[in-house]
């Protein structure tokens, strides 16, 4: 695991995952989440955002600023691990055993995608989806009704595209009532995966700059993600350099 350090505390914040998704294994229940720089500063404002993340079993380093903060503060070099890395390692396991996945979030329309595009790619796969009410919380009812449609399907993964924070929210509101082996929060995979939105070239991708092209592509919805939390971000991250040097907090 990579760690990052609580400014105020001595403790672990946040424990990464930095082995192979190959090891992961669907034999007992596990709650997968994801964290990136625009995460963590969310987070910072979030108690209840930040209690999701951390009781993650598994959390995935899904951003270059989160894999060049490790760098910074422990000195260790991990790899990102994204959410569509997750999705695609994921539908290739359960292809291989005739597995079941279920996609809860977004329209209609995007889950159809979705569920066409899994069916072509991956035959061996059973799929199923339940599109929640657009709402910023969901009710009681809305919560059984989808704990409902989720668990009479009983898949193998869910996958979980409300957006973050959302997403970790409810799932770690939800992870006991619902009858799956590994609940995925992968939010904009959604997107991708269907091709609703389109992820940023490979190049960018191998160059560390997905976010330069996530924020050309949508400027209005991205530029307060990457330019105004991505120097707040660098600020938590300085801060929390000088408080292990000052403090000589370990990095083991």
């Amino acid at each position: 695991m990579g760690n990052f350090f609580n400014l105020n505390e001595t403790g672990i914040n946040y424990d990464l995952y930095t082995g192979e998704l190959a090891e992961l294994s669907l034999n007992s229940k596990i709650v997968i989440n994801t964290i990136n720089q625009y995460s963590y500063c969310m987070a910072e404002e979030d108690p209840e955002f930040k209690e999701a993340l951390t009781s993650s079993d598994i959390l995935l380093p899904d951003g270059d600023g989160v894999v060049l903060a490790e760098r910074i503060l422990s000195g260790k070099k991990i790899k990102k691990i994204s959410g569509t890395d997750l999705h695609q390692h994921m539908l290739k396991t359960l292809n291989e055993k005739g597995g079941r996945c279920f996609y809860l979030g977004s329209s209609e329309s995007t889950l159809q995608k979705i569920k066409n595009k899994v069916s072509l790619e991956f035959p061996k796969i059973k799929v199923e989806y339940y599109s929640p009410p657009f709402k910023a919380i969901f009710s009681m009812e809305d919560n059984r009704a989808m704990i409902k449609a989720v668990n009479l399907f009983a898949p193998d993964v869910l996958f979980i595209g409300l957006t973050a924070p959302k997403q970790e929210k409810w799932s770690q509101l939800c992870k006991d009532q619902i009858h799956a082996k590994a609940i995925c929060s992968i939010g904009a995979v959604f997107d991708f995966y269907s091709e609703t939105i389109k992820r940023p070239n490979a190049r960018l991708v191998r160059n560390k700059m997905e976010w330069m092209g996530r924020l050309l592509s949508n400027p209005s919805r991205m530029w307060k993600r990457y330019i105004y939390y991505g120097p707040i971000y660098m600020f938590y991250i300085i801060k929390l350099k000088l408080y292990r040097k000052y403090h000589k907090v370990s990095s083991k």
